[in-house]
Order: C-alpha cells, then structure tokens, then sequence
C-alpha cells in the first residue's frame, strides 16, 4: 500500500518527510512480528500508527486491544494485563481474562508504558521472550501470541538511568522505533491541520468554515504548540464555536494561544545539577561563581582602558584596585577552602594582560562593589531556598543540598525568621 493511501485510510494529514517517514516504518514493520515502540511528545498522534501496523499486518483480523497503562491503578494493572482467579483478593469474586489472553492472536497497544510498576514490567517481559505469563492467584502457566506495539513520551533513557524502567525491557520493546514528530518540527502541516479541523467543526455545528488570514498564519507556524495536534484541534474549536467573524486575524489568533509560548524563541536549559550538593560542594560552586564574575569585572576595565580616552584616574590607581579586588578574594579563598584543593581549580581565572596597563590611556570608572561574605552568601541562599518552598524546611533542605540539621542550624545561627 502507498503512503498516500495509508494517510487517506487512517486520516493522517500532512505532507513532512519526517511524518513520511514514520509511516513507512509503520507499514514496513507491519507484516513481521517484531516488537515496536513508539515515542514522541504527548498529543503527537501516536495512537494511529499502532492501528497502521496492526491493520496492514497478518494479524488484522484478530483483536486488537488499547491500553493506556497510566490510566490503570497500579493494585489492579497485573490483574487487568494477565488477568486473575476466583478469589485471588479481595473483590475477585471470579475468574476474569486478562488483555494477553483476549488478544490472542491478534496485537495489544500498551500506550505510556513507561508508567508501568517495575514487578509489572517483569511480567512483560516474560511475556515478550517466551509468550508465557501467569494469571494473578494462580500457579499455572499459560501461553500467549501477541503482538505487543508499545508507546511512550517519556525519556527512557532517564527512566531507566532513575531506576523507574528496566532496560532489559527497552531494548525488548525497541525492536524496531519509531519517532513520530512534534508539531513545531512540522511547520508545513500546521495550516493543513488547521483548515482541515475548521471543516470538521463547520461540518459539526453547521456554521461557516473560519479562515486566517495572512499574518494570522505566520503567527500559527511560530507558535511552539507544546500540546501538538490535540492543542491545534482545540484551539480551532474554540475560534469555531465564539468567534462571530469568519476571517480570523492574527490579533484574535493570539488571543487563544497562551503568551509564554506565543513565538519560537530560544529557551534557556537548566541542568538540575546542584540538587543534591553536598554542603562543602555548594561553597566551592560559590567561590568559584564569584572568582568568575571577577574575572569578567577585570575584562570589562580592560576594554574601558583600551577604548576609553576621557577618563581621569591613572593607570596606577586601576592596577591598585584590580589587585585589590584580587587581594580580598585570595584572603577569602585562604580562610575558606580546604588545603586539599587542588591547583586546577585554584588558577579558575584568567589573568589580566599586562599591556593592558601600559597604556596611555586615562580614565575614570565606578568599581562596584560587592559583598564577598560567604556567610552573607549562605545566608542568602538560605532565605531564597526557604522563599521558594513557602517556609517548607525539609524541602528547602533537598534544594540546598543539606541536611535537615544543618538547615535549622544555620536558620537560628543567622537569625533567620
């Protein structure tokens, strides 16, 4: 089957190689048996492709069972996945066939199988390697042929590195992956998506289809679309059912789309990596942060003195408060940090060219000057800590990296109520 017919039987809209691709994956996979996993951000459309491989494959005239693992309480998901005996807990007044033994012969969707419990996982794994499992209160062995597709939007690889998924099971349900791209990587479907959802809604409520105009569709190609195709297709809703005009600008568009993600621009990534410092680490990432801005304070009276002709402090006076500065970090260093500190992380910064100070230049500057205190910076870090968790010492404590009984040391030592 081609690709164009596929998207017109499955209803898939969009003309990006990197959904092209997918789907032949998807349809290429379908006649094996191999295992496959899905991954992609949530709202993507995931759900389809588990249908494509199932419909296409040999197995498309036996049962074909959805699950979504995170909707399943976790007493309850072994019974549901490989069902249980009379009597096996309380409530299990009979015996009940779990979706293994249903879809015999056919293909099962574990959708977010990332939420599985780990003694759940064990018992999906056994399934995939042998085709056996056990119902719950029973001792007998049953067998199994299924299909299993599985999909998730978590990043495994940190699951698995946080304990939370085996990685014997990762490598059993990544037979064969597929990425199904986010909205924002497919930019050229987003108007298609649009208009297509406009005529389903004007089909639904008997109204005239809406349109963008111009600049409304560039402001649609930017916009982020963190919620993907299921954020679009409620967005399009909305204007549907209470915009009275029918030509929608880019000024009503804006008004449904939430201001922090309204244009695609940079985002700053922050690493969590001082989570679980130790206290002796925090103030070496302290001094250290301060020996940087240093560093970059003697950059900028650098630049001041070498493109600067109007000032009237000599060089002589600059040199002596650069060395001062230098002065009263190295005392600060000497009086703080441990005698095993090695000479790398010593010599953090870089030292001032010298010509620098031979030149004739003059000029006057401010030197701003900046608390070097470590209590004062420990007894800041503190009240922030204890400001972001609302007063929450034990929470205050994991962020800072300390324990509890530092913390309430150092609260009543600075005071702090």
């Amino acid at each position: 089957m081609d690709l164009q017919t596929i998207k017109q039987r499955f209803g898939i809209i969009g003309v990006s190689s990197l959904l092209d691709r997918a789907i032949n994956i998807a349809s290429q996979v379908a006649s094996t048996d191999l295992s496959v996993l899905i991954t992609g951000e949530s709202g993507v459309g995931k759900e389809v492709f588990p249908k494509i491989i199932h419909q296409l494959s040999n197995r498309k005239h036996g049962h074909y069972i959805a699950v979504n693992c995170g909707a399943i309480p976790e007493g309850t998901i072994d019974s549901e996945l490989f069902g249980h005996e009379k009597g096996a807990f309380t409530g299990a007044s009979d015996s009940r066939k779990g979706y293994f033994e249903v879809a015999d012969g056919g293909t099962i969707f574990l959708d977010e199988v990332a939420e599985l419990p780990v003694s759940t996982q064990v018992r999906l794994l056994r399934v995939l390697e042998t085709g056996e499992f056990i119902k719950v209160g029973s001792s007998n062995v049953r067998k199994t042929n299924v299909r299993v597709i599985a999909a998730t939007n978590v990043d495994i690889p940190k699951a698995i590195a946080n304990g939370k998924f085996r990685q014997d099971l990762f490598y059993r349900l990544n037979s064969v992956p597929i990425y199904v791209p986010s909205l924002r990587d497919r930019k050229e479907d987003i108007h298609l998506l649009f208009r297509k959802f406009a005529i389903d809604f004007s089909e639904k409520y008997r109204m005239p289809v809406i349109r963008l105009d111009e600049a409304s569709q560039q402001l649609l190609a930017r916009y982020r679309w963190e919620g993907n195709i299921r954020q679009l297709k409620n967005v399009t809703e909305q204007i549907s059912t209470i915009e009275t005009e029918r030509i929608v600008t880019a000024e009503t568009l804006a008004k449904y789309l939430p201001q922090s993600y309204t244009r695609e621009l940079p985002v700053l990534y922050t690493k969590k990596e001082d989570e679980h410092l130790s206290e002796r680490d925090l103030l070496y990432k302290v001094l250290f942060d301060m020996r940087k801005d240093i560093t970059d304070l003697k950059k900028n009276m650098a630049e001041i003195m070498q493109n600067s002709s109007n000032f009237a402090i000599t060089q002589e006076e600059n040199k002596h408060q650069i060395k001062k500065i230098d002065q009263n970090f190295e005392i600060l260093m000497n009086s703080s940090m441990p005698e095993e500190i090695s000479d790398e992380d010593a010599n953090y910064e870089e030292e001032m060219p010298e010509q620098v100070f031979e030149s004739s230049t003059h000029y006057r500057s401010e030197i701003l000057e900046e608390s070097l205190s470590i209590q004062k910076k420990e007894e800041d870090l503190i009240r922030r800590a204890l400001n972001k968790h609302h007063g929450k010492r034990k929470n205050a404590a994991h962020d800072l990296g300390i324990s509890e009984r530092t913390l309430y040391r150092k609260i009543k030592e600075f005071d702090i109520k």
